[in-house]
């Protein structure tokens, strides 16, 4: 089961994706909705795949579809678009996959498993400009390999998989060092602190302090 994220500005606040997509509705997956606007890039922070609705304003579609890239974030977006849109659909999109507006949910359903398919054969997380490679344990910002302590690899890992989230110092411990780490938070400060210096001057503020909360990756 995969965790979608629909984004349309047809959806009021507290409004239920399947009222407007009703195929989707009927898949097992978890769904989430999300309007139109700035706020959906940080409820994409535990998704899988991105829905966004293009279907009565292509306009904002467009826009949303090429935010969610210039922000870093790397979840594959399944565009629901009408026939008539397709001609202005393109690669500036930045969209992995369409489908047509009256798709069953048999469709909707296969187009999601293709594209979390290759979303995991490529094994790597990427936002805010850091490239993390799972399989070859490596993290770089650009093109510039960042030398990483194993720590420091899972901090930076963890924190660039839900950017914009809040996290408080026990619950980085806990997911990050482990729950059976007896050291302080102050480990984190520590640790947090090293990975902006090793970030640089021009990039450290990727890695956010919110006061008497915690951390947050910026992308």
């Amino acid at each position: 089961m995969a965790s979608l994220l629909v984004v349309s500005n047809q959806l009021v606040e507290g409004a239920r994706p399947e009222t407007i997509l009703p195929a989707i509705g009927l898949l097992a997956h978890e769904l989430r909705s999300a309007p139109a606007d700035t706020s959906a890039l940080t409820e994409s922070a535990t998704a899988d795949v991105i829905v966004v609705d293009g279907r009565t304003d292509l306009s904002a579609a467009r826009t949303m579809c090429r935010l969610f890239r210039s922000s870093g974030i790397t979840l594959p977006v399944l565009l629901v678009i009408t026939e008539g849109g397709l001609a202005a659909l393109n690669d500036d999109w930045r969209v992995a996959d369409f489908i047509l507006d009256g798709a069953g949910p048999a469709e909707f359903d296969v187009r999601i498993r293709l594209l979390l398919a290759v979303n995991d054969a490529e094994g790597l997380i990427q936002s805010g400009g850091i490239v993390i490679d799972e399989a070859a344990y490596s993290a770089r910002l650009g093109d510039t390999p960042l030398d990483l302590t194993y720590t420091e690899f899972e901090l930076l890992k963890y924190l660039v998989m839900h950017p914009g989230r809040v996290f408080s110092r026990e619950h980085l411990l806990a997911d990050v060092w482990g729950y059976d780490y007896f050291g302080g938070t102050r480990t984190v400060d520590v640790h947090i602190r090293r990975l902006r210096a090793k970030l640089g001057p021009e990039h450290e503020a990727l890695i956010g302090t919110v006061r008497n909360v915690g951390y947050r990756f910026t992308p």
